[in-house]
């Protein structure tokens, strides 16, 4: 062995634990960092802001399982990057955010952009910490690898002291990390045949994360076997092909109907994965709290989720791949008396998501996501952020395949074009669409100047209707009439496009909107189709004006 620095062994260990990608805004507190990533065969993404970076990062290990790696500078730069370790936590994705510090000899002096950062992201971690001895470095980077994968994934935060990374240290490099699997016992998987042999009408709901394409392909086999409908949790339809047919849709905002009922009416809940928060709960009233009302298994890597919120009669800790694994040796009874109730919950299911309904003005996002169903290939990555316009998108775009979603649980805004972004890095063959809405668009934004520098054809499509949506839209259902600080003046975000070197599209009507998008493919160019929505059409159902009405009326 010999003497290396802070910085090349931080950056050795990465590669030994298989990293691949990082993304980073430089600073000048981890510049031995960035000295050794210049011979390293990892790809470095260079982003515009650290929000954006740090949501490529969680993009990443969304996709892949593994930990999305991202590097700020201290003080301002962490703080801009924690958008995207909140969506970390909320949505269970494994990352490392190593984040430059001030030398150890200038602490609690308040030294320029000093931040306590255990106490900074400590409540939105996994794991924070601070490196004190460059020989530690081997230790820390393996363990929080292991933390970021084992149990729930989540996000590790590092701090790098200035002069760890310049001081020459002689240790031996860590083994590459293994991700901690947790089984389910043979007596719960007993248990479980016996609960779905007893009873009359059950259904499963898929969450989470810790899925991959076999355990979803093995999950399949197992709700065929049952003739189970399968629904799936908020912002997860990527867990489970909604073109099979035991498939009944997806419990997000503003969900079909005749999904709720079948929950609502069901005797047994297998809940796979998911924690069934706030938004797929439908503000938790969907179950009961401790007792959920109904029968529940509740499969989860984490064992403090078991019971957390709902009171399960089958509690099992495991990793949904272990989970789908072990289940292959579950077989139904010889009459199934729910059979049928799988293709009646895909037939609704099909109804729901199949015909968009009129909505004001010439501009219709139904129909634009309806053609792009049809038209774009099985395994293009859609993204979006937070805002009405992913209503649409949710609801009559059919995901069929793995890792084809990026869309933020914690409802974070900004997240669809970093995410498209970092996708395209890792994926530059695939189709990459990111849905923005104007407010939204503009948070993380400047962000498509980095996909014009490495040359990555993202199409953002964005849907301005002039205000911030959802926001306005809760206005006018609790305040009617009172606008107050929703309305937006925006800017020609097609000429954005070209003026960043891109390509640029303004979509006034449906009917411009597929050979807008087929121009903006052919141009090979990172895209913006500018889509002008009626401030009206609020929603896939209701108009502003009606819920303004309904408000109205509500308040007599």
């Amino acid at each position: 062995m010999a003497e290396r620095t802070g910085g090349q062994i931080l950056v050795d260990q990465l590669l030994i634990h298989g990293a691949t990608d990082a993304f980073c805004v430089p600073g000048e507190s981890y510049l031995a960092v960035l000295d050794a990533l210049h011979d390293a065969d990892m790809q470095v993404t260079i982003c515009r802001a650290e929000g954006g970076a740090a949501m490529m990062a969680e993009a990443a290990g969304k996709l892949t399982g593994k930990p999305g790696i991202c590097f700020v500078t201290r003080g301002p730069g962490a703080t801009n990057a924690s958008p995207g370790i909140h969506i970390a936590d909320q949505d269970s994705t494994p990352m490392i955010l190593f984040v430059g510090q001030i030398e150890r000899g200038m602490r609690e002096r308040e030294a320029f952009q000093e931040l306590d950062y255990r106490a900074v992201f400590g409540t939105m971690t996994k794991w924070a910490t601070e490196i004190d001895d460059a020989a530690r470095i081997p230790e820390i980077i393996s363990r929080a690898f292991h933390v970021a994968t084992a149990g729930r994934p989540g996000p590790v935060v590092i701090a790098l002291p200035e002069d760890v990374l310049t001081d020459l240290a002689d240790v031996p490099d860590a083994q590459p990390y293994q991700i901690t699997e947790t089984h389910p016992s043979l007596s719960q998987t007993i248990d479980l045949q016996k609960r779905l042999w007893a009873a009359k009408a059950p259904i499963a709901i898929l969450g989470g994360s810790r899925w991959d394409p076999q355990a979803i392909a093995r999950f399949q086999r197992f709700a065929e076997r049952f003739d189970l409908p399968v629904a799936v949790s908020f912002r997860r339809q990527m867990v489970f092909p909604a073109d099979h047919p035991n498939f009944a849709g997806d419990l997000g905002i503003g969900p079909n109907p005749k999904l709720l009922k079948r929950i609502q009416d069901s005797d047994l809940v297998l809940l796979v994965g998911g924690r069934l928060s706030e938004m797929p709960s439908q503000s938790y009233t969907l179950f009961g709290i401790p007792n959920p009302g109904r029968p529940l298994v509740h499969v989860h890597p984490d064992p403090e989720e078991l019971g957390r919120v709902y009171r399960p009669e089958l509690a099992i800790n495991a990793s949904p791949t272990a989970f789908c694994a072990a289940i292959e040796t579950v077989h139904p009874p010889q009459v199934i008396p729910w059979a049928g109730a799988a293709a009646e919950a895909h037939d609704a299911y099909l109804a729901w998501s199949e015909q968009p309904a009129p909505v004001p003005g010439k501009f219709h996002p139904g129909e634009m996501v309806t053609w792009l169903r049809r038209n774009i290939p099985a395994d293009a990555i859609l993204c979006n952020g937070a805002g009405n316009y992913a209503s649409w998108v949710h609801r009559f775009h059919r995901f069929t395949k793995f890792a084809t979603q990026l869309a933020p649980t914690s409802g974070s805004m900004g997240y669809g074009v970093p995410a498209a972004i970092g996708a395209k890095r890792l994926f530059p063959d695939r189709t990459v669409i990111a849905f923005a809405g104007d407010g939204c668009f503009l948070m993380n934004g400047q962000d498509f100047a980095t996909a014009v520098q490495y040359d990555l054809p993202v199409i953002v499509i964005v849907v301005d209707n002039g205000m911030y949506g959802t926001i306005r839209m809760h206005q006018e259902k609790h305040y009617p009439g009172r606008v107050s600080a929703t309305t937006l003046k925006n800017p020609d975000f097609a000429a954005y496009a070209k003026a960043f070197g891109g390509h640029g599209e303004r979509v006034e009507t449906t009917e411009e909107f597929a050979p807008a998008f087929e121009r903006a493919v052919a141009s090979g160019k990172p895209a913006i189709i500018h889509c002008l929505l009626d401030p009206e059409a609020i929603t896939p159902a209701k108009s502003l004006s009606t819920i303004r009405a309904e408000a109205i009326a509500a308040q007599g």
